[in-house]
């Protein structure tokens, strides 16, 4: 057999077995587009840290917008219209939905992270984006609370950096109990420790009041008492301005 009609062979092998491969995917693929979905899987991926959402939650809003799976054909299921409507839900980051050939279609979902709350005339928290959120019924995010004056242009600014700091620092996140806002728009904090309201004023050096207060809990509270005064006025720079009690 000479080189050219040799080589003519094999590539006539090789497209012939090309076809067969994309013949047999062809017939995978129509063959698995009419399979029934008999299963709805919902995997919250992040439901051990928290729990804002549950998976009967998610199929019954599937449901309600005509989206349930179950009974239908694969090849008839759309997964982008699935994945919008679930990631709609006020507690829902990102969804994700997959078919499998057996029928099955699978849902992940990641949560937002509520990285404070608001209590108040409204009440809601904020996430890690910024983003206000509304509370949940399954729920209760141990975060910062805040209280009083609070808008949402401020939560989600100087009261956002606030309660970042407060969930990073392991001493103030433990010390501090609650934050209120005047209605003059100061700042008292509640501690949880220490019978006495503190005074930062604005957030401005929030970091920088809050460090003069550690000290000064460190050698004048440890030394009088933690109930010895009824307020701690941290405004004034490079000095601690306390009440007693009456």
């Amino acid at each position: 057999m000479n080189r050219f009609l040799k080589y003519s062979l094999i590539i006539g092998i090789m497209v012939l077995c090309l076809g067969y491969l994309v013949y047999a995917g062809e017939r995978s693929i129509s063959s698995s587009e009419n399979v029934v979905c008999s299963n709805l899987r919902i995997s919250i991926v992040d439901s051990e840290e928290k729990k804002l959402i549950s998976n009967e939650e998610i199929a019954a809003v599937l449901k309600e917008k005509g989206l349930n799976p179950i009974g239908k054909k694969i090849g008839k299921i759309n997964s982008k219209s699935i994945e919008d409507v679930v990631e709609k839900h006020p507690m829902v980051r990102k969804a994700e939905c997959f078919k499998t050939p057996s029928g099955e279609i699978q849902i992940e979902i990641t949560q937002r992270n509520p990285v404070l709350r608001v209590a108040g005339v409204e009440n809601y928290y904020v996430d890690d984006l910024r983003k206000p959120m509304p509370t949940s019924l399954n729920y209760t995010a141990y975060v910062p609370v805040f209280s009083g004056n609070v808008t949402r242009k401020l939560a989600v600014g100087s009261i956002f950096d606030f309660a970042t700091f407060l969930n990073k620092n392991e001493f103030w996140g433990n010390q501090i109990e609650q934050v209120n806002i005047t209605n003059d728009m100061k700042v008292e904090l509640v501690p949880r420790v220490g019978d006495h309201i503190i005074m930062l004023g604005t957030f401005d050096r929030f970091e920088q009041k809050l460090e003069k207060l550690r000290k000064f809990y460190l050698y004048g509270l440890n030394e009088i008492g933690w109930n010895y005064y009824s307020k701690i006025d941290l405004q004034y720079r490079d000095q601690v301005v306390c009440t007693r009690k009456e």
